[in-house]
């Protein structure tokens, strides 16, 4: 687990600094050690220039530091993730007659990637993101995991002419240090994904020019960073293909990921916060483990939000060693600041996995395992029930005339969307009328579902209208959506839009910003490529039956404990952020929100932000904690980190 960062352009003094910069931005998420590495211009002065922030888990030697250079073929890597089957390649790879001095991950991937080309990243099992330069063609390629745990950012200059032609890094943040980007500008699209989603929907970022790469994507540049190829290396297999997987198959599969994701060099834990997902991933860890596993838990002095007592209890039955830590309200307001800078995008999530995070690193652990994507995986949430329940409803709509339902959902909007405060209701059924504009089209239900706002409250923040999206997604993410779920039963699709939007642009990113502040790798073994096709194999009936109970996951992977404890209402990890606000941030916040100045300066328009924040503090049905703190997280990273509108 590292930070990479790169150039392609003049191999001057100037990359140089820039290609320093982005390192240091980024020395939190490699605090074992910088090295870079430049290539000898060819005539045109052009040449490649990486760097390499370390975080050692495999291989702490000299031998598996980065920038690595292949001995057998010259190639070079700066390569941030864990590859786990690398005991397999390795295998493989010495068989043909190949040697390493690493005992490493990267030089495997390195040798495999030089040898096999592109084809070798669709073999890679693993969390990654890399650039590989090839000093024969002089080509960089540059490539994420299909399921984009690891993130890439990509920023190319228009001027062809310029001294520097192309920049990577692993943060947003760590481009805008380079200083190569001159007077950095909102994008008005991301800003109005915020809004929607309270994250930025990819592939663009808050940042204009600055984008990520796809999962799973494959992209190559030449010598001057002009584009050759974009391709990717995996895709969802398509729904009833191959031979389905039984409890059997998946239980094997389930056990293989939890044991790779273990291997280290360095102390590890797994993040237990009593609920089915992280007990599984912990209950398996201490079954695959050759001695007793490490597991953490963060506690409220809030009863209602405190897991606590049942994660104790959970632990006790599984036979780890627990900790446990206590998060105040005084120490989350004493830790807010670190929180808060933490995150490489504005989202209204995240600053939960840094607290834990912080208390893991604090204990002495280096790598941490979490329960993320059961729910994704399985049909854990209630959006399994209603969106499908809704897509029957609005599909025997879809007779009438346009003209029709709009008049209908006019009429609807009479009765749920009246003003009776400061802002119109914001619940999701107060969204109606939206969702019957959208009528059975899965991706725009599922987005209007999810929307923080009403479409039309979101036009009163935006002070450029115009830059409301479709369904709160860019064209580029919505075309690659409804393709990945095409031909796929509403279950099936609908578990691909919570892994590629919830899970993948949200929970993923910001676990990986939070985490690495505090020099702690998440992995993450419910998101893994081998689970994901064993799972998409399985007979719906299975998978997801009874909704929202993941059966199958309960059946495998808590044997052995007692499955009455689980048997409670499911609540996600979350903070008392909504009492936390209302007591301790409500001065904070308001001076942020109530400045016209700076709600102009972000792109949004101060009346419809000040009658936001005095709805929510009347208490208007809909307008909860995660709505205003969207806005609010917009307006102090932009603030953070000098960031406005052109």
């Amino acid at each position: 687990m590292c930070g990479i960062a790169g150039i392609i352009g003049q191999v001057d003094e100037r990359n140089e600094a820039a290609l320093k910069r982005m390192g240091a931005a980024m020395c939190h998420r490699g605090p074992d050690g910088e090295r870079s590495w430049i290539s000898p211009p060819d005539a045109d002065g052009l040449g490649c220039l990486l760097l390499h922030r370390r975080l050692a888990i495999l291989d702490l030697t000299d031998f598996a530091a980065q920038p690595m250079v292949d001995p057998a073929t010259q190639h070079v890597i700066v390569f941030n993730g864990e590859i786990y089957n690398y005991n397999i390649l390795r295998e493989e790879l010495i068989a043909r007659g190949e040697s390493f001095e690493s005992t490493g991950d990267t030089a495997v991937m390195l040798r495999a990637l030089a040898l096999w080309g592109p084809a070798a990243v669709k073999r890679l099992r693993g969390m990654f993101a890399f650039g590989l330069w090839n000093p024969q063609n002089r080509q960089l390629t540059l490539s994420r995991d299909p399921l984009g745990i690891k993130p890439l950012y990509v920023c190319k200059n228009p001027d062809p002419t310029a001294t520097w032609r192309l920049a990577f890094a692993s943060e947003v943040r760590g481009l805008l240090a380079s200083g190569l980007i001159t007077s950095p500008k909102l994008d008005p699209s991301a800003v109005a994904s915020v809004v929607w989603n309270g994250f930025v929907m990819g592939p663009g970022t808050i940042v204009k020019g600055i984008e990520q790469l796809w999962p799973g994507e494959v992209a190559v540049f030449d010598r001057a960073g002009k584009e050759l190829s974009r391709e990717d290396s995996w895709q969802f297999p398509a729904q009833g293909s191959g031979k389905p997987c039984g409890e059997d198959e998946l239980r094997e599969v389930l056990k293989e990921s939890v044991k790779e994701h273990l291997i280290s060099d360095v102390p590890l834990g797994v993040f237990l916060s009593g609920g089915v997902d992280s007990s599984a991933t912990a209950n398996l860890a201490q079954k695959v483990s050759g001695g007793p596993v490490d597991t953490f838990t963060l506690t409220f002095d809030e009863a209602e939000y405190d897991e606590g007592p049942i994660a104790k209890q959970i632990a006790v039955m599984i036979g780890t060693r627990h900790h446990e830590f206590r998060l105040t309200e005084d120490k989350f307001r004493g830790n807010l600041e670190s929180a808060l800078n933490s995150l490489d995008q504005p989202s209204f999530d995240g600053i939960n996995s840094y607290y834990v995070s912080r208390a893991v690193k604090e204990a002495g652990l280096t790598v941490a395992l979490s329960g993320a994507g059961g729910d994704e995986l399985f049909g854990g949430y209630e959006s399994f029930r209603q969106v499908p329940r809704l897509l029957r409803i609005l599909g025997k709509m879809e007779w009438a005339p346009g003209a029709v339902r709009e008049t209908g959902a006019q009429l609807i909007d009479l009765f749920v969307g009246r003003k009776r405060g400061a802002v119109k209701p914001q619940t999701r059924w107060a969204k109606l009328p939206d969702m019957i504009r959208r009528g059975a089209d899965r991706v725009g239900l599922y987005q209007t579902v999810y929307g923080l706002f009403r479409v039309d409250f979101q036009r009163e923040l935006l002070a450029d209208p115009q830059s409301v999206l479709t369904d709160g997604l860019p064209p580029a993410m919505r075309s690659r959506l409804a393709a990945e779920i095409a031909n796929r039963s509403p279950l099936a699709a609908l578990s691909i839009l919570e892994q590629r939007c919830f899970l993948g642009e949200r929970l993923l990113r910001d676990t990986d910003a939070a985490s690495m502040a505090v020099s702690l790798e998440t992995r993450l073994p419910l998101v893994d490529r081998v689970l994901v096709e064993a799972v998409t194999r399985i007979p719906d009936e299975e998978r997801f039956f009874p909704l929202r109970r993941k059966q199958l996951l309960r059946k495998i992977g808590l044997e052995g404990l007692d499955p009455a404890i689980f048997e409670r209402p499911k609540s996600g990890f979350v903070l008392p952020f909504n009492s936390w606000i209302r007591r301790g941030l409500t001065e904070t916040m308001a001076q942020t929100l109530l400045d016209p100045a700076a709600c102009r300066s972000v792109g949004l328009n101060p009346d419809a932000v000040a009658r936001l924040w005095q709805g929510f503090q009347a208490g208007q049905r809909g307008l909860y904690w995660s709505r205003v703190w969207a806005i609010y997280m917009l307006m102090r990273w932009c603030a953070h980190n000098g960031v406005t509108v052109g």
